[in-house]
């Protein structure tokens, strides 16, 4: 399931994920979310927390996360990462290098301090 995170900046795009992510998840929450953001601001920034019961992403779910992450490349301003699921924290640091905006890991008790970050 993906849940939008409420009370952000007009900005920023928060999402929750947990339990098993689907295709049907980014095409109905994460992808209007961002072009809906995307109409009022040049560039976006995202909240994305992994909590500890994520059981994973099906393959749909994730050609969805390639497609919104690269159809939108250069909108990204900055992107924080809130997991302690080990290989989306070992993934995200082996990725970030390509992004082309700061992108910042957070462990699922640092939800605060991720959120403050996002938003400065």
């Amino acid at each position: 399931m993906m849940q939008l995170i409420p009370d952000l900046p007009a900005n920023v795009i928060g999402l929750v994920a947990s339990g098993h992510i689907t295709a049907e998840d980014y095409e109905r929450v994460a992808i209007p979310a961002v072009e809906a953001a995307l109409k009022t601001h040049a560039r976006i920034r995202m909240l994305y927390q992994v909590t500890s019961d994520f059981d994973g992403f099906a393959p749909g779910a994730v050609w969805d996360d390639i497609r919104m992450g690269m159809g939108h490349f250069t909108a990204w301003e900055k992107i924080a990462v809130v997991t302690d699921v080990d290989w989306i924290r070992a993934s995200t640091r082996f990725f970030e290098f390509l992004m082309p905006c700061p992108v910042k890991l957070f462990a699922n008790a640092e939800i605060a301090e991720a959120t403050s970050w996002i938003a400065a």
